[in-house]
């Protein structure tokens, strides 16, 4: 699920650059990136402070004692909150700033909020599922920090269940025509085939995809620790690099650090990458396609070869098997039907 934070605009320049600007009531900050960096940061909330003072809108240091906001401020100073990644820091702190300005949230005593207030805000929110199970998710967290730090007894949010999405199955899954009708367009050599090879022979999130260079291969396999949640639960993983994905890279230009580089030879940031590969699948005419797609797609091919879960957990990295068997539920209903029906049809003969 991706969270856009408010009144942030991206735009792109002819060369892939991503500019990152603030922009509300017609004016327009530059913000320096990346994204949920220590610098951006700091400049979104100078740049949203200085908006919303204008409005006489109450931020977060200005808090009751007891408040809801006194506890956000509690909980944005514990290690709780400053061991998350600098992005997930940014999002949860722009989603419990939004809870307490919605009718006057943040000035009400916390030990008094009740599973049915909670319950009646995401019902509020039903028209946006994905941003409504994002604001109860960040609940749980804050009223999680609340009973560990003894500032309460119970966690009301932990009772209110997560709306079902728009879209249950996510980012659309990748075909075959359409991952060869993207080597038709983007043919060996190009950038654009390079990150569709080492997303599909990978498996990884962008994340890890734009950080990926020389410096991670080792006798052939790709050794590196996974972005998301490296900071709290790192995961270390070893993929071999096969045959097609050597050749690809081989025959295709890289950069010193990183394989996948801009026009000007410099790294992509994630959101960077993601903007570039969507004007290539716009090229290609797959605009149903993205690269989390291809994520999805890999695993989806390892479940259709008979791939057990666990093996495809050692190459997406995942930790349980619950988003393995979404991503795998088309591949392995078509792999079940065409066994049974081979058996039935054996049967008779």
């Amino acid at each position: 699920m991706k969270i856009r934070l408010k009144y942030i605009v991206e735009d792109t320049d002819r060369h892939g650059n991503v500019r990152i600007y603030f922009r509300r009531n017609g004016k327009k900050i530059r913000l320096p990136g990346p994204i949920g960096s220590p610098q951006f940061l700091a400049a979104y909330q100078a740049a949203f402070a200085g908006e919303t003072k204008a409005k006489h809108t109450p931020n977060l240091t200005q808090m009751p004692p007891g408040s809801v906001r006194f506890l956000c401020m509690e909980y944005f100073k514990s290690a709780m909150f400053r061991e998350l990644s600098p992005r997930t820091q940014m999002v949860r702190r722009s989603i419990l700033e939004r809870f307490c300005q919605n009718k006057n949230d943040g000035e009400k005593p916390f030990a008094l909020l009740q599973p049915r207030h909670i319950r009646a805000r995401r019902d509020e929110m039903m028209e946006r599922p994905e941003a409504a199970n994002g604001m109860v998710k960040a609940l749980r967290q804050l009223y999680k920090f609340a009973v560990r730090y003894d500032l309460h007894d119970r966690n009301p949010a932990t009772e209110i269940e997560y709306l079902s999405p728009k879209n249950p199955d996510g980012f659309h899954t990748w075909t075959l025509a359409e991952i060869e009708k993207f080597e038709q367009k983007h043919p060996v050599g190009s950038m654009a085939r390079l990150a569709l090879a080492l997303a599909l022979y990978t498996g990884q999130r962008r994340s890890d995809l734009v950080q990926f260079g020389k410096q991670h291969v080792c006798d052939g396999w790709l050794v590196f620790t996974q972005h998301k949640n490296r900071n709290r639960s790192p995961v270390r993983q070893e993929i071999p690099i096969v045959g097609d994905l050597q050749r690809i890279i081989d025959a295709s230009p890289t950069g010193d650090l990183t394989f996948l580089v801009t026009a000007f030879n410099k790294p992509f940031t994630s959101n960077g990458f993601g903007n570039r590969f969507r004007k290539w699948c716009d090229e290609a005419d797959l605009p149903q396609c993205s690269v989390h797609g291809l994520r999805k797609a890999a695993a989806a091919r390892l479940a259709e070869i008979g791939c057990t879960e666990f093996e495809i957990m050692a190459i997406t990295g995942h930790r349980t098997s619950k988003e393995v068997t979404r991503y795998t539920r088309a591949a392995s209903q078509r792999a079940r039907a065409e066994s049974a029906l081979k058996r039935m049809v054996g049967e008779r003969k």
